[in-house]
């Protein structure tokens, strides 16, 4: 199961989607720039039980750069781990070859397709990485059965030195799982945030703090979107969780009175009847 759409929206922007690919691909590198990418809506339909049915990808783009004419750079999104994994890119993948040889009336050289698939989990992905792994093959034909690799990046799982080479908002991320998965404060890196709208819509869905939101709104009310960094933004956040915390210790006071007037009231009722009890039998204490 991919993630929330707010958070394809960051990875939509030129910079990100570069970012990511450079870090992956090249080593961070500067090799792929926005201005070289252009949006793809890669969207295919196929047959099954008798139906029409369409797959879209997460996010996908066209490079055309020096190291490459042209390429088809897919990303993919997925905030758990998924058993066929494999079968779903190269499903995408297959669809985005099939496309080319249906528009390639100038018999020209068809480009590569690759497609990264991030996964923010906080363990390790535990189901097969490429189609041998997650199909049964008789060991007699396995060779014959053309194998498929996913190229798998576990985010939570990078290296300080790799997250390092981010320079877009991507980073920000990145460093949020790394800390999450070692199970440390998270205390933010001092970057200024390119894309606050959709950084902080992403982190509401990843981490399903309400509170992103909120700080979201309270910017745009005061239209403080231009310099802002992440430092600033969790000032807010923990600012929140200071208020939110009493307020609900507000609200536990209130009801501690409450239940003591009743217990007060209880016990005013126990001693009145043991009173009456007494006094009808003329005892006195």
């Amino acid at each position: 199961m991919g993630l929330d759409s707010n958070e394809k929206i960051l990875a939509d922007h030129n910079d990100v989607f570069a970012d990511i690919f450079n870090v992956f691909l090249y080593d961070g590198k500067r090799v792929i720039r926005e201005e070289q990418l252009e949006n793809s809506k890669d969207r295919s339909q196929y047959k099954a039980d008798g139906k029409l049915h369409e797959q879209e990808r997460d996010v996908s783009k066209f490079y055309n750069g020096k190291e490459m004419r042209i390429a088809f750079l897919g990303i993919e999104h997925q905030s758990r781990d998924e058993a066929y994994m494999p079968l779903r890119v190269i499903s995408y993948d297959g669809s985005a070859y099939r496309a080319q040889l249906l528009k390639n009336e100038t018999f020209q050289k068809p480009y590569p397709v690759i497609t990264l698939v991030l996964y923010f989990g906080t363990k390790h992905w535990s189901y097969g990485k490429s189609l041998h792994e997650v199909l049964d093959i008789p060991d007699d034909i396995k060779k014959y059965v053309n194998d498929y690799k996913i190229n798998l990046v576990e985010v939570a799982f990078l290296e300080d030195e790799q997250i390092e080479k981010f320079q877009s908002d991507f980073k920000i991320i990145a460093d949020y799982f790394v800390q999450k998965r070692r199970g440390a404060n998270y205390k933010p890196i001092d970057k200024t945030i390119e894309h606050t709208d959709e950084l902080l819509k992403t982190l509401k869905v990843l981490t399903k703090d309400e509170r992103y939101e909120t700080v979201l709104d309270e910017l745009n009310e005061k239209k403080m979107k231009g310099e802002v960094n992440m430092c600033e933004i969790y000032d807010q956040i923990e600012g929140q969780g200071i208020k939110k915390g009493i307020q609900k210790g507000i609200q536990q006071e209130r009801v501690n009175t409450e239940r003591e007037r009743k217990r007060a009231e209880e016990a005013e009722k126990e001693l009145a009847r043991l009173k009456k009890i007494l006094d009808e039998h003329n005892i006195t204490v």
